[in-house]
C-alpha cells in the first residue's frame, strides 16, 4: 500500500553564471534537486524526494511527516559602510 505525503519545497534560481533552478526541501536533510526550467527543478525535485524516502524505508527509519508552518517575508534595513 503506497502513503502520500506532502513537503514544503524551496526553489532558488541557479547562481550567477550557472543556468535553471535548484530545489531544497527543508523537512529532509540533504535532499536536493536541480532542473534547467523551474517546471523541470520542481518535477525533479519528486523523484529526489521519493528516492530520498526509499532509502529511509530500506534501512528501517521513519519518513519524516511534515508539520504545518508559515513562510513569510520580513523587510529590514541595515546601514552600509563604504
Amino acid at each position: 500500500m503506497k502513503h502520500e505525503y506532502t513537503y514544503t519545497i524551496e526553489v532558488h534560481q541557479a547562481e550567477k553564471g550557472e543556468e535553471g533552478f535548484w530545489v531544497s526541501v527543508p523537512a529532509l536533510p540533504g535532499c536536493f534537486s536541480r532542473g534547467g526550467t523551474y517546471e523541470e527543478a520542481v518535477a525533479n525535485s519528486k523523484e529526489a524526494i521519493e528516492l530520498y524516502l526509499d532509502g529511509l524505508i530500506s534501512r528501517g527509519e521513519s519518513i519524516p511527516v511534515e508539520q504545518p508552518s508559515i513562510v513569510t517575508h520580513v523587510q529590514v534595513a541595515v546601514a552600509q559602510t563604504a
